[in-house]
């Protein structure tokens, strides 16, 4: 009984062991992650080790079996995908860039499906057969290549913004392909196969539902998000955070499976409307790690679902139509992208990566013959080819770096204007803790136009702040990615205004590890606090009691007549005389940069 339970979990060891063990592997060879899980998909399927289980029985221990699970992962890595995008676009972010998105990206969808469908038709298949594959195919693999591009640091590039454009455009247009498969079913069953009002209207009665299945997950997103998040932050401990987030994704995706529509849809509309939210830095910090790994099984399942006995049947048909499809598709896409703007370079990187075929081709495809207006001999050699090109992604990725790296004139931002930058946003000051004391400060940085960006761990004061229009984040400063995804690594100084001395070093420590050269200024409780901030590695440390001190005495000798330019220039002398006197805390090897530092810094104004 108990090997029979172990056997349940047999598939997930494996995985595991292949995330472990081989791609870290793959990786020390400079070879794409990606790639890895791909290769360990085929050799952990029933056409790699599995092969030799009739040989030796234990072979099969370590080759996954049951596809059916890998798929339910392997989806929930595409929508927490989805949903990680949504997060970086928000609806006006969607808004500037729908150009882009519904006018490159739709052109791209309508001119491969008519070319790829005219080649099928050519080929001998019937109209119903050519118009799926081609719908098929022409959609791109937006779970390996965002991955891949931000694995080689292109998004920021124009390609490839233009390409998420694109990648976009096509996961919005998953729902209305699947209804035209049922549209084309439904003439089909007619008797004479004419355009039957009555048939076209029962299958355009489909999108009903569709259309309120995403009314209702905004309306309801809208409604319940912020207090949902709101209550689970002021819960002591991250779990319940967690729980929610995970709710989120989840539920979304179901929601839009409900109503007709991808799961992944669903998701990547719940990240919509969680974007605007004070709580999408740390949702997003919360739900990496599943998307790195749900998105490993993804990989890892398409390398399972490699026939290989299917490519040793036929080699020559299935490789010329993989080869058909990646130079059709990308001779489309540079098209329409250098009449979009885009410049030469980048107009091939885009056509490189999006021209094998992505993942819904294969929900497309099993509609089709699900529907009986596909061939099923035909759409297995169209599903074998498309998973051989998506192998290529990685290599092609490679190919247009390397292809747009080459001495140029470099891209300007404008180039892709209605793109999105999914990058960590740009400020000059970020503010950890919008106490009262965070607050003034950033009233001032206001009064002198820097801008600026704030964290804070409180949900109450972050849900005032944001009432007001304020740049603040709900989140935990002390954790390093919090601090990137808020851009440390951009921003001028650090401003740490909290009243928790433990938690004030920490975050000086934790910020110190990612950048050397970064201004500090701490909010200190006394001097022997201030000293060890010094010691940690602040530029300034602004101790509350001598402060208060000073303050006190410069207010006295001013109203007992003593004039005020004495007062203020006795007040600097002493405050740099403790400043000293704190720094002497500081190791040698701390203080030539921070004097290098505070020698870039402008002078204080002679009083």
């Amino acid at each position: 009984m108990a090997a029979e339970h172990a056997g349940e979990y047999k598939d997930l060891v494996v995985f595991l062991a292949a995330a472990g063990v081989l791609v870290p592997i793959f990786s020390r060879f400079k070879v794409s992650p990606v790639l890895g899980f791909l290769a360990a998909g085929v050799l952990l399927g029933p056409d790699g080790l599995g092969r030799f289980a009739d040989v030796a029985p234990w072979v099969e221990w370590l080759t996954i079996t049951d596809r059916s699970d890998m798929a339910v992962l392997a989806e929930l890595g595409v929508a927490f995908l989805l949903f990680m995008i949504g997060l970086e676009l928000s609806w006006g972010r969607l808004k500037t860039m729908r150009r882009m998105v519904f006018g490159l990206g739709v052109a791209q969808i309508l001119a491969c499906t008519a070319a790829l469908s005219a080649l099928f038709l050519v080929m001998g298949q019937t109209l119903d057969t050519a118009l799926v594959a081609g719908m098929a195919l022409a959609l791109s693999s937006t779970a390996i290549v965002l991955p891949v591009l931000a694995e080689r640091n292109r998004m920021g590039a124009g390609s490839g913004r233009a390409t998420f454009s694109i990648l976009l455009a096509q996961d919005l247009a998953v729902a209305p392909l699947l209804i035209t498969v049922t549209v084309l079913a439904a003439l089909a069953a007619t008797a004479d196969g004419g355009l039957h009002p009555a048939a076209i209207g029962t299958a355009l009665l489909t999108l009903a539902p569709a259309a309120l299945g995403v009314g209702l997950i905004v309306i309801l997103g809208r409604l319940v998000l912020r207090p949902l998040f709101r209550s689970v932050a002021r819960a002591p401990g991250r779990e319940l955070f967690l729980a929610a987030a995970l709710l989120i994704v989840v539920g979304g995706g179901v929601a839009a499976q409900a109503a007709g529509l991808s799961m992944g849809l669903g998701a990547l509309i719940a990240g919509l409307l969680l974007a605007e939210t004070e709580y999408r830095r740390e949702v997003e910090l919360a739900i990496e790690p599943f998307k790195g790994l749900l998105l490993g099984v993804f990989f890892v399942s398409v390398g399972i679902g490699l026939d290989l006995d299917a490519v040793f049947a036929e080699p020559l048909r299935i490789l010329s139509l993989a080869l058909g499809l990646v130079v059709i598709k990308a001779a489309v896409i540079f098209t329409l992208a250098r009449v979009a703007g885009l410049k030469s370079r980048q107009a091939l990187e885009t056509a490189l990566v999006l021209g094998p075929a992505g993942e819904f081709a294969f929900v497309i495809l099993s509609a089709g013959v699900a529907e009986g207006v596909a061939s099923p001999a035909f759409i297995q050699s169209v599903l074998v080819s498309a998973t051989l090109t998506m192998f290529a992604i990685p290599l092609l990725a490679t190919l247009g770096a390397r292809i747009t790296r080459r001495p140029r004139r470099l891209e300007t931002d404008d180039e892709v204007e209605q793109a999105p930058e999914l990058t960590p946003p740009e400020s000059t000051v970020l503010i950890v803790g919008f106490g009262r004391v965070g607050q003034l400060v950033a009233e001032m940085l206001k009064a002198h136009d820097q801008s600026y960006i704030a964290i804070d761990s409180n949900s109450r004061a972050v849900t005032a702040a944001r009432r007001k229009g304020e740049p603040v984040y709900y989140g935990d400063a002390a954790n390093p990615e919090m601090l990137k995804l808020c851009g440390v690594d951009g921003i001028r100084a650090l401003v740490i205004t909290m009243d928790a001395p433990g938690k004030v070093d920490e975050v000086v420590g934790v910020t110190r590890t990612l950048r050397d050269d970064l201004i500090i200024i701490a909010r200190a409780r006394d001097d022997r606090h201030a000293e060890r901030l010094y010691a940690l590695g602040v530029t300034d440390a602004v101790p509350e009691t001598i402060e208060a001190s000073l303050q006190l005495a410069e207010n006295t000798l001013v109203d007992l007549g003593v004039p005020m330019g004495l007062v203020l220039a006795s007040v600097h002398e002493r405050r740099d005389a403790f400043r000293k006197s704190f720094q002497a805390a500081m190791p040698e090897a701390r203080r030539r940069p921070a004097r290098a530092l505070r020698a870039r810094l402008p002078e204080r104004p002679a009083e």
